[in-house]
């Protein structure tokens, strides 16, 4: 697998000895796009594409994803921590302006965001997509799919059958959004066991318990995002998803009630495969419209 298969530019930055993989082209106002599981940056490969015409777009593969290595858990600790750490560093590394946008999906909610609290003064304005920043919706549990991939039976099911990413690619979004080829594509960087160290990885660190290692970062969030509530933000919707559901919707408007928001009726989890045509074009649009807002410090 090469990086054929993406429409930008490709780079590296080695952290602790690990590559670092991320895709950068374009010039103007930074946009960094954050994929989460078990994706890597070809999920954003049109919106990328677009947006790169007149931003910066900047496209990282978490470690264990994508391009990127894929070490074992004596050399990569696979938590929300590390992740925040690694956006961190690459942030720092290619030197960006001050103001950034955050365009998250996914895994990449909580790590975009996580950066945001930490760093409210750089985080410019969000676009969301199917993902979480906060801790479940009061009564929500974990889907049985996940649970199961919790359990004992959890690596045989992720690493060893491969079925957290086939199952993505079938319940994720409608057979006929995507073409084989594409379905292929999704898969390469997830050929093995050992590839699938990090697709095993996001699911066991979701903190479903106040006990989980991740909890405390979780709920550090959690209450941060309220300093954040007047950043100009789009929220786009697949309202197929049957992790991030109708209720994550509910919470994101009811913590950002001034955000942009648009449902995807016939749109899953992977809402840029099935709504690609309306959403690209709308993210562009709300990104010209709030640039002004990147001057004025809003």
């Amino acid at each position: 697998m090469t990086a054929s298969l993406l429409p930008i530019r490709s780079h590296e930055l080695r952290i602790d000895g690990l590559r670092y993989h991320y895709l950068d082209e374009g010039s103007g106002t930074p946009v960094l796009l954050l994929h989460g599981n078990p994706t890597w940056c070809y999920y954003w490969r049109h919106l990328a594409k677009a947006l790169s015409a007149r931003h910066r777009v900047i496209v990282p593969d978490h470690i264990g994803c994508g391009l990127s290595d894929k070490p074992d858990d004596r050399r990569y600790s696979y938590t929300l921590a590390r992740r925040v750490a690694d956006l961190e560093a690459l942030i720092e590394h290619l030197a960006l302006p001050e103001k950034i946008t955050l365009v998250l999906h996914d895994w990449g909610g909580m790590i975009g965001m996580a950066y945001a609290v930490r760093h409210p003064h750089r985080a410019a304005r969000f676009v969301i997509l199917n993902t979480a920043a906060f801790h479940m919706p009061t009564g929500k549990r974990l889907p049985l799919a996940l649970t199961l991939c919790r359990s004992p039976l959890g690596a045989l099911l992720v690493r060893g059958l491969n079925l957290f990413c086939r199952g993505a690619l079938r319940t994720g979004c409608r057979l006929d959004s995507i073409t084989p080829e594409e379905r292929a594509a999704y898969l390469a960087p997830y050929s093995t066991w050992r590839d699938r160290i990090a697709i095993h990885r996001f699911i066991q660190d979701i903190p479903a318990a106040a006990t989980h290692p991740t909890y405390a970062l979780v709920s550090e969030v959690d209450a941060g995002l309220a300093q954040l509530a007047s950043r100009p933000m789009l929220i786009c919707w697949g309202m197929n998803d049957f992790v991030f559901d109708a209720d994550y919707l509910a919470e994101w408007r009811r913590r950002f009630p001034q955000a942009e928001a648009h449902s995807f009726a016939d749109a899953g989890h992977l809402i840029l495969e099935d709504a690609r045509a309306e959403i690209v074009p709308q993210v562009a649009d709300f990104l010209t419209r709030t640039e002004a807002s990147l001057a004025h410090g809003s």
